[in-house]
C-alpha cells in the first residue's frame, strides 16, 4: 500500500516552516481507496513569495485546524504504507518536523517520484512536477495546491508502475509488507483479484518473480494454477507468497506485455517460447491482365509482406479465411491445388473481377486497401482501444513501421500530439513475434479505431 501526499508550507527558515495545507491519497497500485484533504493552521505567519504561489493566505487558515488535531488522521493514513511524493525527502522532513514537535517519532519507509522518473524517464529534460505532467499528457488542476499536485503525483506514479518492467518497485513494497507482517494470506489472495483483463505476477517470500500470465479473467485464471494438478502447478502451489497484477482492459495490451517481461523477468515456471520461425508469407503479385493476386509462399526478406506464418498451412488457412468472405474468381481451380489466388470484394460490389466486372484499376484498389490495412511497413499510426477504466483509453504505437510500445491516457487528453504520445508510451521491443500478434488482433477487433499520424 502507499500513501502518496502533497505538503504546502508557510517557507521559511530550514526546520522552522509549518504545513498550510496537506493532501494524502492511500493508492494500493491499482485505485484510490482513501483519502484525506485538509488545511492547516501552521501558528506562524506566511511567507509573501508562497501567498502569491500557492493563493493560500493567513485568513483562510484563521479557523483551519492545528496539525495536533489532524495528526492522528496522518497517521491512520500513512501506517503500514509507503509514503510517496515528488521530492519526498523535503515532505518526509517536515512531517518528521511536526511530529517531533509532538513528541512522536514518525519513522515510514519513501520512495521519490523524482528520483523514479529520472531512472524511468531518463530522456525528459526536466523532472519536475508541472513539467512532467505536461509532457507526459497528465491532466492538471489547482498546480501549487496539496490536492492538485497529490492528484498528479498519483498519476505519475501510476504511469511509472507501467514503465517499471522490472517489478523493482512492486518487489521492494513486497519486502516492505513482510517486514511489516501484514503480508496477505494464501487463501485471500484469489478473492482479492479482479475478474477482469489483465497481466499477473506470481512471487515467493523473497518478492521474486516465479510465473507471469494473462487472462481475460485474472482471479479466474490464478485460481486454476491453485488448484490445479498438474506438475507446474503443484511448484506453484508450493512456492507462491503473493500475487500482484496489472490491468490493461485491452487483450492486445495483456498479449504484447505478457511476451515482453516473461523475456524480461524469465520467470522459472514460464516456458520460454522458442523464437518463432514465420517461413512462409502472402505476397501481392499482378497477374498478366494487371489484376492484383494474394500469393503465398517461402518468406523472402527482399519482397514486402503482407502477412508472414510459421508454416504452410498456417498461410493457406489464412487465404482461406481471407477469400471465404469474398467471392472466388471463375479461373481459379482449387484453393489448395493452386497458391495464386484472387482478392475481390463483396459479392454486391463485385461479381468476379477476374472475368472483366470491374478495371484492374479499381479492383488494385480494393486489393490495396486490405494490404494497407495488415501492412505496418514506413507506416506511424496509434491503435485505440479499451482502457482499465471508463475514463480512460489505451493505446499501442506504431512508429515507421516498428511496433514502440503501449500507454494508457485520459479520456480527457486527446492523442493528437505525437510528441506526447512518445513521451507517455511504455517502450517494448518489436520483431516479427509482436507484428503478428497486432495484425492478428487488428484483423480480429471490430472495436479498435486506428489513427494515422
Amino acid at each position: 500500500m502507499y500513501a502518496i501526499l502533497d505538503i504546502e508550507t508557510t517557507g521559511g527558515q530550514f526546520n522552522e516552516e509549518g504545513i498550510t495545507e496537506i493532501a494524502i491519497y492511500k493508492f494500493d497500485g491499482h485505485v484510490i481507496i482513501d483519502q484525506f484533504i485538509s488545511l492547516v493552521n501552521p501558528e506562524i505567519p506566511i511567507q509573501p513569495f508562497v501567498v502569491k504561489l500557492t493563493g493560500i493566505n493567513n485568513a483562510m487558515l484563521r479557523s483551519a485546524p492545528k496539525f495536533f488535531e489532524v495528526a492522528k488522521r496522518i497517521i491512520e493514513m500513512t501506517n503500514d504504507c509507503v509514503l510517496v511524493a515528488h521530492n519526498a525527502s523535503f515532505d518526509y522532513r517536515i512531517l518528521r518536523t511536526e511530529f517531533r514537535r509532538l513528541g512522536y517519532d514518525f519513522n515510514v519507509k519513501t520512495l521519490c517520484t523524482v528520483e523514479l522518473s529520472k531512472k524511468l524517464l531518463p530522456e525528459q529534460p526536466s523532472h519536475s512536477l508541472g513539467k512532467l505532467v505536461r509532457a507526459l499528457g497528465i491532466p492538471m488542476a489547482d498546480r501549487h495546491r496539496a490536492n492538485g499536485d497529490a492528484m498528479a503525483t498519483v498519476k505519475l506514479f501510476k504511469m511509472l508502475l507501467d514503465k517499471d518492467l522490472n517489478k523493482e518497485i512492486v518487489k521492494e513494497l513486497i519486502k516492505f509488507e513482510i517486514e511489516k507482517g501484514i503480508a496477505p494470506k494464501l487463501m485471500d489472495i484469489v478473492e482479492s483479484l479482479p475478474s477482469k483483463t489483465g497481466i499477473y505476477y506470481i512471487h515467493r517470500e523473497d518478492g521474486s518473480l516465479i510465473f507471469i500470465g494473462k487472462s481475460r479473467n485474472i482471479k479466474k485464471r490464478v485460481n486454476q494454477h491453485f488448484t490445479g494438478i498438474t506438475r507446474s502447478a503443484k511448484k506453484i502451489q508450493n512456492e507462491v507468497f503473493t500475487v500482484t497484477y496489472e490491468e490493461t482492459g485491452s487483450e492486445l495490451i495483456a498479449l504484447l506485455k505478457e511476451s515482453e517481461e516473461i523475456k524480461i523477468n524469465r520467470p522459472i515456471y514460464n516456458r520460454m517460447s522458442p523464437k518463432s520461425n514465420f517461413s512462409w508469407a502472402i505476397y501481392p503479385e499482378k497477374d498478366a491482365n494487371g489484376y492484383l493476386n494474394l500469393k503465398l509462399q517461402k518468406a523472402d526478406g527482399r519482397k514486402k509482406e503482407i502477412k508472414s506464418y510459421t508454416s504452410m498451412q498456417e498461410g493457406k488457412d489464412a487465404l482461406y479465411r481471407i477469400t471465404s468472405h469474398y467471392q472466388l474468381c471463375q479461373k481459379l481451380t482449387g484453393l489448395y491445388e493452386t497458391k495464386t489466388h484472387c482478392f475481390q470484394h463483396t459479392i454486391n460490389e463485385c461479381d468476379g473481377a477476374c472475368v472483366g466486372k470491374i478495371s484492374y484499376i479499381e479492383y488494385n484498389q480494393r486489393v490495396q486497401t486490405f494490404i494497407d490495412k495488415n501492412l505496418f511497413e514506413n507506416k506511424t499510426l496509434a491503435i485505440l482501444d479499451k482502457g482499465r477504466t471508463i475514463n480512460e483509453h489505451s493505446v499501442v504505437f506504431v512508429e515507421n513501421g516498428v511496433y514502440k510500445g503501449y500507454a494508457f491516457y485520459d479520456l480527457n487528453y486527446q492523442i493528437n500530439n505525437i510528441e506526447i504520445l512518445r513521451n507517455i508510451i511504455i517502450p517494448m521491443q518489436s520483431n516479427r513475434d509482436t507484428r503478428h500478434n497486432i495484425q492478428s488482433y487488428l484483423r480480429k477487433s471490430k472495436t479498435m479505431k486506428v489513427i494515422n499520424f
